[in-house]
Order: structure tokens, then C-alpha cells, then sequence
């Protein structure tokens, strides 16, 4: 392989990482999908309050919405909804 060949595979690699590069930038500054954070001055709304690993295939998960809590099974086949409603106790405030 020919210093000529080199140069254009180094030159090749170095313009795909900088496009890479690019795009995670405009993802990150323009949110992805409608899941960006919050505009700044505006309080988070959802929050995973705990998250436990069941076993190998299931998740419990506690949710915050607001001042409500949700407890949720997550696993492959789907979730699970076991509790909602759950006043914020005093000791977990935002």
C-alpha cells in the first residue's frame, strides 16, 4: 500500500467521525424524537424515583409524575401497572 493510498484512508476516516460527530451535536442540541429536557426555568415533571431488578427478565420501577407516584413492572412481553397514585412521602420531595 502506497503513502498516497494511507493519506486518503486517514483523510476517508477522519471526515465519517467528524460527520458522527456533527450529527450526535445536533441531536444533542436539538433533542431527539420529542425526548428533550425541559426548557431551562421549567421544573422536570417525570422522574424514576427507584428502580429494583426483579430477576433476569422483569423490572420494578417507581415513577414520579407531578407529586404522584407510579409503581410499574417492566419486562420484555410488556409493562405492568401495579400501583398508581401514590402520594410523594414527606422524606421524598423534588
Amino acid at each position: 500500500m502506497d503513502i498516497d493510498a494511507l493519506i486518503r484512508l486517514a483523510a476517508a476516516l477522519g471526515a465519517v467521525l467528524g460527520l458522527v460527530l456533527l450529527a450526535a451535536w445536533a441531536m444533542r442540541r436539538f433533542g431527539f424524537g420529542g425526548l428533550a429536557a425541559p426548557a431551562a426555568g421549567q421544573p422536570r415533571r417525570l422522574s424514576v424515583v427507584e428502580a429494583r431488578t426483579l430477576d433476569a427478565r422483569r423490572q420494578l420501577v417507581l415513577l414520579r409524575r407531578d407529586d404522584v407516584e407510579h409503581l410499574v413492572i417492566l419486562s420484555a412481553a410488556g409493562e405492568t401497572v401495579v400501583e398508581t397514585g401514590i402520594a410523594a412521602g414527606p422524606g421524598r420531595a423534588t
